[in-house]
């Protein structure tokens, strides 16, 4: 079977979305669509350097697809490369670290956090070295 995948984002399931929203505006990401569910928000969709993130609100799931909405929480990791570490260091604060920064075998300078939401998100900067090395 062929066909060309144009581009793969990532929705987030959340219980809150307002408390992430701070969390990815500090690195500069734009909120540029947002849907309302009861007394909040129920979607959004933010974007930063043509990378498209969206965050769903549990009740929101529930009211669209149940089945989604019972899963578990947590499972979610999201892996971003990006081009100065450092500047998304300085941006993500007090951000709870999960894996402190390191150079990992397959060439990526890389930092792990846990986003107000619950999920798992890794920065990743390339160091040149490794299998990464002009990927």
């Amino acid at each position: 079977m062929a066909y060309a995948l144009r581009k793969i984002t990532p929705v987030l399931m959340v219980e809150a979305i307002e408390p992430c929203l701070p969390f990815w505006t500090a690195l500069g990401f734009e909120k540029v669509a947002e849907v309302p569910h009861d007394d909040s928000l129920g979607f959004v969709i933010l974007v930063k350097d043509g990378v498209e993130l969206m965050y769903q609100s549990r009740a929101s799931v529930a009211a669209d697809i149940a089945a989604v909405a019972e899963s578990p929480m947590g499972g979610t990791m999201l892996f971003l490369e990006v081009d100065d570490l450092d500047a998304v260091i300085r941006a993500l604060g007090k951000t709870p670290v999960l894996v402190p920064r390191r150079k990992t075998f397959y060439g990526m300078d890389e930092i792990g956090v846990r986003e107000p939401g619950g999920n798992a998100v890794v920065f990743a900067m390339p160091t040149g070295e490794g299998d990464a090395a002009g990927a």
